[in-house]
């Protein structure tokens, strides 16, 4: 009798997660798997908890809901929508293998997806995290779910990607193409995701790394460093965080009588709420209120076949995987 075959390798697109529904209780559970997360949040539980449940979540809760619900899309949330989109793209790259995507928080949760892969004798699995820029809160986060549901395979999960060239031309490429049907503005802006400057402190590579995907966007534009400014958004509890803050940033130049800028996010894979609603929206009138007039926001590369493209070349590389 013939062994059974092992079914085919696999690779998951992690990224971070999202509400199933734009409505307080579905954004109360959403947050607080995620801000339970002691990568996220480092205060000890004992003291950490009863704020969460009994003062942050009941005040906050509503209030993220009416956010979520002024970019929700027919299909869900923006970065659900587009995750799927891409995961469908890249399996279409690479037919030899099974492609899905999950979310470290919220669902498809990366837990049940690696227990249904096991489940159906997938023995290999690739976990791609959709984050370019390596982050103590973010792709340490996946490398920890990994190490708590991966047994009895072999996965391996993409360190970061920060630095690869493809990568970077897709970026360039987006911003070339936007600014050839809209023309130029007078700044280009790049947004990162922003963490607190005590882990940076501590050894995280990320600010490091946000600095030399600039240097790598700049390259592939052709322009000097300088020609591009670097902020980090989403600042979130009341210690420092990494600077220049994406707001100021952004009142300062209205205030200089700057009138325009372009604000490309390339440490977000999808469309979420920090871009199309922090970006686009909040800070785009927060602009217009300093004195500037329009903010152009550039979105981020999605279910785009170029992203797709980059992430089967990533899935099939040897380097950075571990």
């Amino acid at each position: 009798m013939s062994a059974p075959l092992e079914a085919p390798p696999a690779l998951i697109l992690t990224n971070l997660g999202t509400p199933e529904a734009a409505t307080p209780a579905a954004i109360s559970a959403y947050l607080r798997e995620f801000l339970s997360d002691p990568r996220v949040v480092q205060i000890p539980r004992w003291l950490w908890q009863p704020l969460l449940r009994w003062i942050i979540l009941p005040r906050r809760s509503p209030k993220v809901a009416h956010k979520y619900a002024s970019i929700w899309l027919d299909g869900g949330s923006p970065l659900a929508v587009h995750t799927a989109a891409l995961a469908r793209a890249v399996q279409e790259r690479l037919p030899d293998r099974e492609v899905g995507y999950a979310m470290r928080y919220g669902t498809p949760s990366l837990a049940q997806t690696l227990a249904s892969l096991r489940e159906r004798g997938v023995r290999k699995v690739r976990v791609l995290p959709l984050y370019p820029q390596y982050s103590t809160t973010t792709t340490a986060s996946v490398a920890d779910a990994i190490a708590a549901h991966g047994a009895g395979m072999r996965v391996e999960m993409l360190h970061d990607y920060h630095a690869d060239p493809d990568w970077a031309a897709a970026i360039a490429s987006s911003i070339r193409c936007f600014h050839a049907e809209h023309g130029r503005g007078q700044r280009l802006l790049l947004s990162f995701h922003g963490i607190p400057e005590r882990l940076v402190r501590a050894g995280d590579p990320y600010a490091d790394q946000c600095e030399t995907s600039a240097r790598a966007i700049a390259h592939a534009l052709g322009v000097e460093r300088e020609a591009l400014t670097l902020t980090f958004q989403s600042r979130f509890g009341p210690e420092r965080w990494l600077q220049p803050y994406t707001l100021q940033t952004l009142q300062a130049l209205a205030r200089e009588g700057v009138h325009t800028v372009d604000v490309v996010c390339p440490g977000f894979a999808a469309d979420c709420l920090e871009t199309l609603e922090e970006i686009a929206l909040q800070n785009a009138e927060a602009f217009r209120e300093a004195g500037g007039e329009t903010i152009r926001y550039i979105r981020c590369l999605n279910g785009s076949p170029a992203h797709a493209d980059v992430l089967a070349k990533l899935a099939g590389s040897d380097a950075g995987w571990a």
